[in-house]
């Protein structure tokens, strides 16, 4: 599937910022299933120097600074991107979980430890540890847990915000995409299974008579989970109990949201600000 990414970031400040210094995960990441055939990112006002990399985990970066006095900042990101994400292999192909949490592998074990936004959490461990009986298949406790997320917790915005812990989360039934994505790498990391946060985005526009997805107002986020050398990692959106397959683009991975936050930064001066943010991800 062929789609035409377009992600407009703008913040409007109450006072004059006069120097400012950005990061930006906002280029589509090229992986096993996923092709970026065009990017570009456009800001406002033009940076001064403009860089661009990769982070720690392999994940494309823009760092760029403004060296002079704005009142608005807005970054365009445009990108053409071609998707097609292999199925997962039949859940009885894959190992039993014990395995994979005694021996997680060097592809994947940065990915079963604590991380900043996700410190080990009881309640999380407890709740995904009924998808994981004994001796069951990973991908079979993977899939239910997927399912019970969205079987027993409500999409709700504004209930949450992008420091809300797990915890509150857990007690209030309702978040969103961040949020679920969150409780489903505490609860597997909980029991020493390998698990990784993505960045991306979904397709909102639904086919003919079935029912909006939810959870991509803004970007999306989901759960990239290891099966092991043999089958690699597996995408599971959690917001909407899917397995990623081609309607899913990718930005990037780390261990929580704060390792691809869209954009962050350091401004000197600005005083108070709004923040808008337009997605629009559309066959092309």
């Amino acid at each position: 599937m062929n789609w035409r990414v377009r992600h407009v970031t703008t913040y409007r400040y109450a006072e004059t910022v006069d120097m400012a210094t950005h990061m930006l995960h906002l280029s589509p990441r090229a992986v096993p299933g996923q092709r970026v055939l065009a990017e570009e990112i456009r800001c406002t006002p033009t940076p001064s120097r403009l860089t661009q990399g990769t982070d720690h985990f392999g994940n494309r970066v823009t760092w760029l600074s403004i060296d002079q006095p704005h009142d608005r900042f807005e970054v365009v990101a445009e990108a053409q991107v071609e998707t097609a994400f292999p199925l997962p292999p039949p859940a009885e192909a894959t190992p039993p979980w014990e395995e994979l949490a005694a021996r997680p592998g060097p592809e994947a074990v940065e990915f079963t430890f604590p991380s900043p936004m996700l410190p080990e959490n009881a309640a999380a461990r407890d709740y995904a540890a009924s998808s994981f009986p004994p001796g069951r298949p990973v991908l079979a406790g993977l899939l239910d847990l997927n399912a019970r997320i969205r079987r027993d917790f409500t999409f709700r915005a504004g209930v949450t915000g992008i420091a809300t812990p797990v915890s509150q989360v857990l007690a209030q039934r309702a978040g969103v995409c961040q949020d679920f994505t969150h409780l489903m790498l505490n609860g597997l990391r909980g029991l020493g299974l390998p698990a990784r946060y993505v960045s991306g985005y979904i397709r909102t526009r639904p086919p003919p008579g079935a029912v909006a997805r939810q959870g991509a107002d803004q970007s999306h986020a989901w759960v990239g989970a290891w099966l092991g050398p043999a089958h690699g990692w597996v995408g599971l959106d959690p917001t909407n109990n899917l397995v990623v397959a081609e309607e899913h683009v990718v930005l990037g991975w780390g261990r929580d949201f704060s390792d691809v936050s869209p954009l962050r930064g350091i401004i000197l001066g600005g005083g108070r600000h709004w923040l808008d943010v337009a997605v629009d991800l559309a066959p092309g």
